[in-house]
């Protein structure tokens, strides 16, 4: 459907700040889903409670009225019904800084500012978990994940914002700071470590530094690699094999300049060891210098579980960064060859998962975690996404309506083309 169409309206019944779903849940009426069907979604208590067909939920299928026992109606018709993103690697702390003259700023106000709006842009395109990774010692010590955590408490409602601590060194003697920094990092509240090790001088002892601390405090790992030292991914999924909560490696951009059959090898390996990758379609970010997209047919065919993220969103390494998941979904289609549910698969269900996040689909009993893009196919929403609808917990947090307008014809008799009247963005 034309994106011109007019768009959901606002909820007749608002969430309070506290950020609770609203008494009486919420009714997304004639939504269409993936497999084709038109259906009425009732949710409650931050869960999906009822799926039924269009007009089934509700006596009146009008537009903003008011919906079963109070609670309140959104008009979905001509919008596809998706599980939500999640947004599984993200640099909130150097977020929003490539256009800003001088050195990066560490000022905890001003990384709090910078990871706010960029989890605010990520909630936008539809995201409602967010993983960041935030460097920790050095220049900044423990301050940026200070204020990422403050930035956290004040989304809480919107979106889930988690955090990953990045030491730059953990071993010899320049490392011992950041060692026991990483541990402090885990104390504050950061809910997984990871770091660089390609940039140690031992990249192998990095990585059982912080295996070790996962270990101790029973949080996942999150470490950047760009995949192209075969010998050191063969014993990074050595080391990692078995560790719960999980191991996850990314972008591994370099893995796929690998000779075909050592790159095989070194997924395989990844897939016995169940390691999780992240690529990032879109560009890489400052723990890699490679901005190619890891081999992702070769790892899906291997076993690997792969997810895709967005990584640096306007910063030094990608300027024009958007921190849209479905870019990363298209990007998934267009170049890597994948079929559109595959792609949106990296950046919902694979991205949750990894994330250590419940499942989500459009059906009774699962989290109310969703996205409404205007059109009736996955493949034309991966296209033209522009105008979108999204709900957190059961309410809806974001929307952003699209309206395109075109002038008349030249011709003096009709030539037949599709016509639309103006329509306002609500």
């Amino acid at each position: 459907m034309p994106d011109s169409e007019p768009q959901p309206p606002r909820s007749s019944s608002p969430s309070g700040p506290s950020g609770r779903p609203d008494p009486g849940g919420l009714l997304l009426c004639g939504a269409r889903l993936t497999d084709g069907r038109t259906v009425d979604v009732r949710l409650s208590g931050g869960r999906i409670e009822a799926v039924g067909t269009a007009g089934s939920l509700g006596a009146s299928s009008s537009r903003g009225a008011g919906g079963p026992e109070g609670g309140a109606r959104v008009d979905l018709t001509g919008y596809l019904l998706l599980p939500a993103p999640a947004e599984p690697h993200a640099h909130g702390d150097t977020a929003l800084t490539a256009d800003r003259g001088g050195p990066l700023s560490h000022d905890p106000e001003d990384v709090q500012r910078r990871a706010t709006e960029a989890a605010l842009l990520h909630l936008g395109h539809g995201a409602t978990a967010l993983r960041a990774h935030v460097r920790v010692g050095d220049v900044q010590g423990l301050g940026g994940l200070t204020a990422v955590l403050r930035a956290r408490r004040t989304l809480r409602g919107l979106v889930e914002l988690t955090t990953v601590a990045v030491p730059r060194l953990l071993t010899g003697a320049a490392g011992a700071d950041g060692l026991a920094m990483l541990r402090d990092a885990v104390k504050m509240g950061a809910c997984a470590v990871g770091g660089c090790p390609d940039l140690d001088p031992d990249p192998t002892g990095y990585v059982e530094a912080v295996l070790e601390v996962a270990s101790e405090h029973g949080c996942p790992v999150d470490l950047h690699t760009d995949g192209g030292d075969p010998a050191r991914l063969a014993r990074i999924a050595a080391m990692a094999g078995g560790l719960r909560p999980g191991v996850t490696l990314g972008p591994c951009g370099a893995l796929g300049s690998l000779p075909s059959e050592v790159a095989a090898r070194g997924a395989d390996r990844l897939a016995a060891a169940g390691v999780s990758v992240i690529c990032l379609p879109q560009g890489g970010c400052g723990g890699s210098e490679c901005r190619d997209t890891a081999p992702v047919r070769l790892l899906r065919s291997a076993g690997v579980r792969v997810a895709a993220g967005s990584g640096a969103l306007r910063d030094v390494a990608n300027p024009v960064g958007r921190g849209d998941p479905l870019e990363a979904a298209y990007l998934l289609a267009s170049r890597c060859g994948l079929r559109p549910q595959e792609a949106y698969d990296a950046v919902s269900t694979a991205a949750r998962t990894v994330l250590g996040l419940p499942e989500v689909r459009v059906e009774a009993g699962f989290p109310a975690e969703l996205l409404a893009v205007r059109g009736d196919r996955l493949s034309g929403a991966l296209s033209l996404a522009y105008s979108r609808m999204v709900v957190h917990r059961g309410r809806v947090v974001a929307r952003t309506s699209a309206v395109r307008e075109f002038c008349d014809s030249a011709t003096t008799s009709d030539p037949g083309l599709p016509r639309q009247g103006r329509c306002e963005s609500s």
